[in-house]
């Protein structure tokens, strides 16, 4: 009896090939690679999502500083546009003062200037007022260097020392800013008798 009747009459089967042979570790594998698979894709797109979103709010803050170099940009040039409406008035005022001829009627025509200036001041210190713009008329008070520019000092008997003798130029703040010194002239005390006999 031959080796292939052999194999026939007991009924034994070929050996499968090594590479057709399902394995658990082969199914294992392969369900392993599907689920990186998956698990990369949605990675991929939950990054996509997240380059979009970024994109957005970078245009949203370009366009957020586009508009407020706008708002900047309009609020110097147009700033002051309330505060020049309140300045109108006076301009007005000085022109009709303009308009008042001295020479007719010396005294009336001086008087009348004189109200149309009072006049005038009143409604630029409102005007200033509006705007927190406010005067600083130390006449009298003691000096203060933050607000008043002494440019001279003078012996005085009436007035303390280190108070202020003259305003020669009103100052203003701006609302607790200086926006100007006060131009003063400051007491000293009197030099003693004693003292003016030594320096004779």
């Amino acid at each position: 009896m031959s080796q292939n009747e052999e194999l026939t009459t007991t009924g034994a089967q070929p050996a499968p090939e090594p590479d057709t042979v399902a394995t658990p570790e082969s199914t294992a594998g392969d369900e392993l690679v599907k689920q990186l698979q998956a698990d990369l894709e949605a990675t991929r797109a939950h990054a996509a999502e997240n380059i979009d979103r970024f994109m957005r709010a970078k245009a949203e803050m370009e366009n957020v500083r586009r508009r407020a170099e706008q708002d900047v940009a309009a609020a110097r040039k147009f700033g002051i546009e309330r505060f020049a409406e309140e300045l109108l008035a006076v301009r007005d005022s000085l022109d009709l003062a303009r308009t008042v001829d001295i020479q007719a009627d010396s005294a009336s025509a001086v008087q009348k200037m004189r109200e149309g200036l009072d006049l005038t001041l009143k409604l630029m210190d409102g005007a200033m007022q509006k705007f927190g713009v406010t005067v600083i008329d130390p006449q009298g008070e003691k000096f203060d260097p933050n607000r008043h520019q002494a440019i001279s000092m003078v012996e005085s008997g009436d007035v303390a020392p280190n108070h202020i003798v003259t305003v020669v130029q009103k100052g203003f703040l701006i609302h607790d800013r200086v926006l100007r010194p006060a131009m003063v002239i400051v007491a000293k005390a009197p030099a003693s008798a004693g003292d003016q006999g030594e320096k004779a």
